[in-house]
């Protein structure tokens, strides 16, 4: 790994500390900031990294691409918004998937891990749609069930790729998304957000270097 690489990822790692701290302490206005900018620096690394040299990381820099528009979208708190950001993510979480594809699911007995991640996800959120439905009826359940099943596609194929850190990941994005819907259909509480943005920053990070840094 170059140098270049290694600085991107430092400065990567504390825009993701400084994302958490405000977070953590409901700063709004520092949130601004660093949630953006650390999907940017992501990006920067896997791109000083080479992902333009195949197909998977190709898929991966439009997958991070789809989780930065997500990002800014959700920087507001309104229903439109939402379903933005969730169309954003939805997308991006196909294009993780089809990143996967590409780099070989070489170990599909491993994809029964997902699997397992996913019904233990179902049964800890089996609120969240009918949360869902009676908060927006059918036009926000019907692409939440979608979302639902398209991570639960990414947390098998994760897995299926024979890649530890790539499985590990795409199970952080299933509990990073579980604890969103809970908090935003369910009850929210104050640690939901701080799980949600751990657990989405360290899934990221661990598919990218999954998928090209190992």
């Amino acid at each position: 790994m170059s140098y270049a690489v290694w600085v991107a990822a430092a400065v990567t790692a504390v825009l993701f500390a400084s994302d958490w701290w405000a977070v953590w302490h409901r700063r709004a206005d520092v949130e601004r900031l660093t949630k953006p900018a650390a999907m940017v620096a992501l990006l920067s690394v896997a791109l000083l990294a080479g992902a333009t040299d195949s197909s998977a990381g190709r898929w991966l820099v439009l997958a991070l691409g789809l989780g930065l528009v997500g990002d800014v979208l959700l920087l507001e708190d309104t229903p439109n918004r939402f379903v933005g950001g969730l169309a954003a993510f939805l997308v991006g979480h196909l294009a993780y998937v089809a990143s996967f594809v590409a780099v070989g699911l070489d170990s599909p007995v491993l994809g029964w891990l997902g699997a397992a991640v996913l019904v233990l996800a179902l049964v800890v959120g089996r609120r969240i749609l009918p949360g869902a439905l009676a908060q927006g009826g059918p036009r926000l359940a019907v692409p939440v069930a979608v979302y639902m099943a398209v991570i639960g596609a990414l947390a098998v194929l994760g897995w299926a790729t024979g890649r530890p850190l790539v499985g590990l990941g795409a199970t952080l994005f299933v509990v990073s998304d579980t604890a969103l819907a809970m908090g935003r259909f369910v009850q929210d509480r104050r640690w939901t957000q701080i799980v949600v943005m751990v657990t989405y920053h360290l899934a990221q990070a661990l598919i990218v270097a999954g998928l090209l840094l190992t």
